[in-house]
């Protein structure tokens, strides 16, 4: 197992100073290589129907309430229904947006770390341990 790791000799000092292109921006381009090469792509399952639990739920004035949580499985898009699940009644809603690293999409996927808007929820009708899913579907 050892003797198949990648090593990669460099300087992150070098690189940033552009001091020697030899052990400074060449190295981390290969280590940069032997990290893409090495490291498998996890499977995502896409496949499967939108869930995601609740991590933390904020209030956007002029937009409405944001739910954040990793995806664990499926797809969500802009403009499709949802259910909030778990503690209390089941609600309805619609993702009227998705946000990941202060970037608006037009959807998110299972390993995404994301933000969605929702329609027609206050801020204290959700909170964590809570899950956003596919109606249906939990």
């Amino acid at each position: 197992p050892g003797d198949d790791i990648p090593i990669v000799k460099g300087s992150a000092l070098a690189a940033l100073e552009d001091s020697d292109k030899k052990i400074g921006e060449d190295s981390i381009r290969e280590l940069m290589a032997a990290v893409d090469d090495y490291i498998p792509t996890p499977v995502r399952p896409l496949d499967k129907p939108f869930l995601m639990p609740i991590e933390d739920v904020f209030s956007i004035s002029g937009r409405g309430t944001v739910v954040t949580g990793r995806v664990e499985r499926g797809v969500v898009k802009v403009g499709e229904e949802l259910e909030i699940i778990g503690i209390r009644p089941t609600t309805k809603t619609t993702c009227t947006g998705v946000e990941m690293f202060r970037k608006l999409l037009d959807q998110g996927q299972a390993g995404d770390n994301i933000g969605a808007l929702l329609r027609g929820v206050d801020r204290e009708g959700v909170e964590r341990g809570q899950v956003l899913a596919k109606p249906g579907t939990v």
